[in-house]
């Protein structure tokens, strides 16, 4: 214990590798998670998928929050387990132990499998499943044989997408626990694109066959309308996106499944129109005036929901793309993305490592960035000294909004990520 918080002293105190701590502890403690965790009254809570993780991560645990328990989480959305053991080490004392009711865990889909091999879960949220980062995960089967190892070593309630059949097939092999789901209702499925749906193979789509203990009936901007128990509750709510509003369903649902009878239902209604955007997923830092919006994009399929989220319009639009090992290594899921929302505005410039690929992708639609900068720090000063006061929207990639971020936090006020 004392040399994992020495480490993660050590790492704060230069500035980063918020998994490091954790990685000593695996190496040094290979039972340290399983110890820690396991005198937890409401047990270990853990939320994976390929879309949505961090975000909705928030909300369960805001949620909860709300319901008066003392929630353990992983902050950061670093979702390995050693990401998970850091986390632990600031918040145990000096002897491993935790003041916690639950821990609410986000958990990468392939380091999942891990995690829960030595620490079964006793409700598990899965939330979809869509080609994402192929270099790591293989084809789309792959990653949903890998949620299904997660439900399957759930001990207590199993929350599903009822509406992703990879992630609603999951529920056929599942004995011996409850089983939930969360969904939309049928007018709204075509917001909310399946990964068939780019590849013109979801003509057919309909909405899951299983009832859903929450549906989403309704949603506007920042306003949405959630049926549970025979009844519709609408809620303004900070977030912003219709993505948000599909993971609040699921907060919703999974919250309820954690909690059964002893929800108090306004009190959850309360602090879910509270709930701020996770970092780097629709987070808005200001800087001299000029609001500054970090959009994380990472697949072909949050892209495609992050550009119909969102009017163009009004704005100066920025797309960071990189391709390091926490993105993706091949950038040709970009040729799977529609930007035609993006032709009219216009895009005011193109960063990141694969700068160039973004650009040619872009001028495919007969979209032409006004700047390419491969330096994302050089293209964020470039921007804010153009003289224009225009809010700024940045869809970035994982490692692109961390550099993007801690370069904004030299000029201006960033809530630190633990």
């Amino acid at each position: 214990m004392l040399i994992g918080r020495a480490v993660r002293c050590a790492t704060r105190l230069r500035g980063g590798g918020t998994a490091l701590p954790g990685l000593v502890m695996e190496r040094i403690n290979p039972t340290f998670l399983s110890r820690v965790l396991a005198p937890l009254p409401h047990g270990v809570a853990v939320i994976s998928g390929t879309n949505g993780k961090t975000t909705t991560t928030r909300l369960v645990v805001e949620l909860l929050r709300g319901q008066g328990l003392q929630v353990l989480t992983n902050p950061s959305g670093s979702n390995f387990s050693r990401g998970v053991a850091s986390s632990l080490l600031g918040q145990v004392d000096a002897f491993g132990r935790l003041t916690a009711d639950i821990a609410v865990l986000e958990l990468d889909e392939a380091h999942g499998v891990r995690f829960v091999t030595d620490v079964r879960p006793r409700h598990s949220l899965l939330l979809n499943v869509f080609r994402d980062q192929l270099d790591r995960f293989g084809e789309i089967d792959s990653t949903a044989r890998l949620l299904h190892e997660i439900a399957l070593r759930t001990t207590g309630t199993v929350v599903l997408n009822r509406d992703d059949e990879r992630i609603a097939g999951i529920a056929s092999s599942i004995d011996g626990v409850p089983v939930r789901y969360f969904g939309v209702d049928a007018s709204l499925l075509d917001r909310f694109p399946g990964d068939d749906d780019l590849h013109g193979r979801g003509a057919d789509r309909r909405a899951g066959d299983a009832g859903a203990d929450v549906l989403l009936t309704a949603m506007d901007e920042h306003r949405a309308t959630f049926e549970f128990d025979g009844r519709r509750h609408t809620v303004d709510l900070r977030l912003s996106g219709s993505y948000n509003q599909l993971n609040a369903a699921a907060a919703l649902a999974f919250v309820r499944a954690v909690l059964g009878d002893e929800v108090d239902e306004q009190a959850l209604l309360r602090t879910l129109s509270d709930v701020t955007p996770a970092f780097g997923r629709g987070e808005v830092i200001t800087v001299g005036g000029r609001p500054i919006e970090l959009i994380l994009v990472k697949n072909p399929a949050g892209f495609r929901l992050a550009l119909e989220s969102f009017d163009p319009a009004g704005c100066a639009t920025v797309i960071a793309i990189n391709d390091h090992a926490n993105d993706s290594r091949d950038v040709s899921w970009l040729w799977d993305v529609e930007f035609d929302r993006l032709r009219r505005a216009g895009v005011e410039m193109v960063t990141g490592i694969r700068a160039a690929e973004m650009d040619l992708r872009l001028r495919y639609d007969d979209i032409h960035p006004v700047h390419v900068e491969a330096d994302p720090r050089r293209a964020l000063r470039a921007i804010l000294s153009s003289g224009s006061d225009l809010p700024v929207r940045i869809f970035c990639t994982y490692t692109a909004m961390l550099q993007l971020r801690r370069h904004l936090a030299t000029l201006a006020h960033v809530a630190r990520i633990d």
